[in-house]
């Protein structure tokens, strides 16, 4: 049997579609998992015929790998993961590099990084985005760990992965240890948020406008011609059109509920570790999980009363507005995610090139949008920026959409209409734009009960007053820190 230039481990639908996909580039590929019987019905159906070697055990599998062995795992993130290190870390050698392709947490990417690097081996946790449809024909892959392993999977990584319409691959080198997944996380939180803004504009058109599935369908289709353009929006043109097998719209069958595979929710937990104000996302989490209590809202709907909505009076110049809505909340989005970015790359000393990052976005993956490029020349201005929304660019799209993003939360609030994603998008603008917000309250609230202290406007930063506002407290104060 002819070596194998890459092993991979797990043959659900993502990893025989990049096993699939490394064959078509000219890469032998060994194959095993742990349900053998998956094996033989994968090199008998189709992988027939290709340079694709079936294993049975990891030893048979190890030893069909050329050195140094590159081993992937497309297992589930957890225990599966640590499970398959411990076993095949006896069985490799120093050099060898085990890739994990799974949506693993940075944290455990981290401790793992480090675990097989103490072995003498080196190790990759490469975020995969694109689905079945992306591992196929070409992910982006967010790859980050040991850096001296990258020269030896790079070619692979770029020759397997989605091109952009320059040609250039959608795939990079992130930074050590949990880096490429962190960055991955995060593309996934920021695929939450516009799932959930989409979805609250064809709730807006469907419970305001009263709008039937075909007019949303074209509604749809025209945005993704302009500033919207993005792989969403174009799906979600294509689930309006798509008709059940009565001729009725499939997607008012398809339960309201939501699921959801943690990414999202460990965006919004990294947030609040690195106080960040990743509002957006969190918010699209939460719509989530409250879908899921269908049968709570069923019972609540028949006992709570709320107001009968009401047609805008210019059914065209709404449109128009939600168009300016959506582009300005997913902006918002965009805006935090990369927030995050910047701040965690400090943290973890990354030094992640912000700019570089959304050049793998745009092919491939979920949240592939036109703006991305506008993204990269941001950074390319500033590599410091603190914001997008301090970019021009950026500054003065969101400027122009803010009117009719305002009149669109405005006439959903008043029609009883729960969009909170659009809705904390535009908290967070405002406050975002607010030299004076009122935590001076809530800092002289906290010095009240608990002589927590607070800075004055009149004096230096950095030092701190404690005031004894009953005249029956001491002076003694607590320490200052946060978290």
């Amino acid at each position: 049997m002819t070596k194998s230039n890459i092993g991979l481990i797990g043959l659900a639908v993502m990893g025989e579609n990049l096993v699939l996909n490394m064959e078509s580039k000219g890469f032998t590929v060994s194959v095993f998992n742990r349900t053998t019987e998956k094996v033989k019905k994968f090199v008998n159906g189709r992988a027939k015929g290709k340079n694709i070697n079936g294993t049975y055990s990891l030893e048979e599998f190890v030893n069909s790998l050329e050195k140094p062995r590159r081993v992937m795992m497309l297992v589930k993130a957890g225990q599966a993961v640590d499970d398959y290190i411990i076993k095949l870390i006896p069985l490799l050698e120093k050099g060898d590099i085990i890739i994990d392709g799974g949506n693993s947490n940075y944290r455990d990417t981290i401790r793992r990084t480090n675990y097989v690097e103490s072995k003498g081996l080196s190790y990759i946790g490469t975020g995969v985005s694109g689905g079945e449809e992306g591992a196929l024909k070409g992910p982006s892959m967010m790859p980050g760990g040991s850096p001296g392993a990258w020269p030896y999977i790079k070619d692979i990584f770029l020759d397997i992965a989605a091109r952009a319409t320059d040609d250039t691959p959608c795939a990079g080198w992130i930074g050590n240890d949990g880096a490429g997944h962190f960055v991955k996380m995060v593309h996934n939180g920021i695929e939450y948020g516009d799932m959930q803004i989409i979805s609250e504009a064809y709730y807006l058109m469907k419970n305001l406008l009263f709008m039937k599935h075909d007019s949303m369908q074209k509604v749809f289709a025209e945005w993704n011609k302009g500033d919207l353009e993005s792989y969403l929006v174009q799906i979600t043109a294509e689930i309006m059109a798509y008709t059940d097998d009565d001729g009725e719209p499939l997607l008012e069958k398809i339960l309201d509920s939501a699921g959801q595979k943690g990414t999202g929710k460990w965006t919004g937990i990294s947030a609040l570790e690195q106080g960040i104000p990743v509002t957006l996302i969190t918010e699209a989490v939460f719509a989530r999980c409250l879908s899921t209590q269908k049968d709570l809202r069923t019972k609540a709907s028949d006992k709570i009363s709320g107001t009968v909505a009401r047609a805008p009076a210019d059914p065209g110049r709404f449109i128009r507005d939600l168009k300016d809505a959506v582009f300005a909340s997913k902006i918002i989005s965009y805006s935090q995610g990369f927030d995050l970015m910047r701040k965690a790359s400090n943290e973890y000393k990354w030094d992640l090139k912000l700019g570089d990052i959304a050049m793998l976005w745009r092919a491939g993956c979920i949240i592939r949008s036109v703006f991305l490029d506008d993204i990269k020349r941001a950074y390319t201005k500033n590599e410091n920026l603190e914001n997008l929304l301090l970019d021009d660019f950026f500054r003065n799209k969101v400027e122009r959409a803010q009117e009719g993003w305002r009149r669109v939360i405005a006439l959903a609030v008043v029609n009883g209409i729960s969009i909170p994603a659009i809705s904390s998008a535009l908290a967070y603008f405002d406050g975002f734009r607010s030299d004076i917000l009122p935590a001076n309250l809530i800092q002289a609230q906290r010095d009240y009960f608990g002589a927590h202290t607070y800075e004055r406007v009149d004096k230096p930063r950095g030092k701190f007053y404690h005031t004894n506002w009953t005249g029956k407290g001491g002076d003694t104060s607590s320490s200052t820190y946060d978290v």
